[in-house]
């Protein structure tokens, strides 16, 4: 059960110049369903990326980072569903290789001008033979209003696709943004999240957008999770075609600030999404940490919060347990943290205060809280003025069920 999580109406959704997408069922892991997605780009677009820090990096992150690493031009992207080709050796590396090999084949490019990504299933091989029996047909169909069908051709335990779409105004010119992701467990990303891919129609210098792109993970798909997982298989890519005419080749071009506030906006809706649509989630928490001494401390005590499975299930359970945040935070990893300058908000509530539960604190506002769809909590630690916001949900018998299952 999504929490409200929006899908733009298909005029919402933004075709973005330089990019065409196409998919086709393969079969990679369940018949009759589309799940092998191709982009191609046009020549002079500019891609920078980042992954997964798992390592057990799956094979076609590697592919992708050794492609990445030549400084050559970037034409297309494969993403096949239902299987990650992670955990699979050698074997696995050489059939992301030809994969790319098949692809730029049929596109007549390289194959080193192609990144592979794949999500699913860890431990299996690859089915090559359907794989590149069902390029052909994501070619044909390959088209640059294809970016809601792409979004559910990338989808696995999701229950809902993850679509942003927007234009902005740079420098008096109408620039386009455009992006999709997946994800709904194992996130707990280390750099992005499972998958995200997000274009622009404005130009970016390839050295600057590499930068640029881990920025934007910085305070987008880095600020998310659900389950504390880090998959094998996370990717965050950005692809800038250049074909509205704003371009940034430094951080001083009067274009750059604004182009990179709409990328970080666009990439934290993104990732935001795969919080709403988090296996069996029924809250989005926002869980912010104030007055920390430096950011990592308000990370950890963040984290600490997002990550107990006992204030995530009562969470779920509309329970105003909130000792259980207390806790949280006292063994985050502070270890001189001064409990009684610390305070705790939930929502509009103060919680606690003075190393203890506040004199005007009523269970009852505790429990109207709880029963949101969508809550804040809040952490002053009165140790300095650095700030930190993470994004989770509850846990729910949904969640144990749906990845006990997952491979059935």
């Amino acid at each position: 059960m999504a929490v409200n999580l929006q899908i733009p109406d298909a005029s919402d959704i933004h075709a973005v110049e330089g990019v065409e997408i196409g998919v086709a069922e393969a079969g990679i892991r369940k018949a009759n369903r589309r799940d092998l997605t191709v982009f191609r780009l046009a020549p002079g677009t500019s891609v920078a990326g980042v992954f997964t820090r798992n390592r057990f990096r799956a094979a076609p992150v590697q592919v992708c980072e050794a492609h990445l690493a030549t400084s050559g031009p970037i034409r297309a992207l494969v993403i096949n569903t239902g299987n990650a080709n992670a955990g699979t050796g050698e074997s696995g590396l050489a059939k992301a290789r030809e994969t790319c090999t098949a692809l730029g084949a049929l596109l007549d490019i390289p194959a080193e001008q192609v990144l592979p990504f794949s999500t699913g299933v860890i431990l299996e091989p690859l089915p090559m033979d359907r794989l590149t029996a069902g390029l052909p047909a994501a070619i044909a169909d390959l088209k640059a209003a294809n970016w809601e069908t792409a979004a559910h051709g990338i989808m696995t335990t999701d229950t809902l696709p993850k679509i942003v779409s927007r234009k902005v105004q740079i420098e008096g010119r109408t620039v386009t943004l455009t992006g999709i992701s997946k994800g709904a467990g194992m996130i707990r990303p280390n750099m992005a999240t499972m998958l995200g891919f997000l274009a622009t129609d404005a130009g970016v210098a390839p050295a600057l957008l590499q930068s640029l792109v881990r920025e934007i993970a910085d305070v987008s798909f880095n600020r998310i999770t659900v389950d504390g997982d880090t998959s094998t298989n996370d990717s965050f890519v950005v692809m800038a075609t250049g074909a509205s005419g704003v371009q940034v080749q430094a951080t001083t071009d009067a274009a750059y600030a604004p182009l990179r506030e709409a990328l970080a906006s666009a990439a934290t809706e993104l990732a935001q999404k795969i919080v709403r649509d988090a296996e069996g989630a029924t809250k989005f928490i926002t869980i912010r940490v104030d007055e920390a001494g430096t950011q990592d401390e308000a990370l950890k005590v963040a984290y600490a919060i997002a990550h107990s499975p006992l204030v995530k299930t009562a969470f779920f359970a509309s329970d105003p347990n909130l000792g259980r945040i207390l806790c949280a935070v006292g063994y985050a990893g502070i270890d001189d943290l001064d409990v009684t300058g610390t305070r705790l908000w939930l929502d509009d509530v103060l919680v606690a205060a003075e190393g203890g539960r506040h004199p005007d604190y009523q269970e009852a506002d505790g429990q109207r809280v709880m029963k949101q769809a969508e809550i804040t909590v809040r952490v002053a630690l009165g140790r300095g003025t650095c700030r930190e916001t993470v994004y989770t949900c509850d846990f729910s018998h949904e969640y144990v069920t749906i990845n006990a299952d997952y491979r059935s």
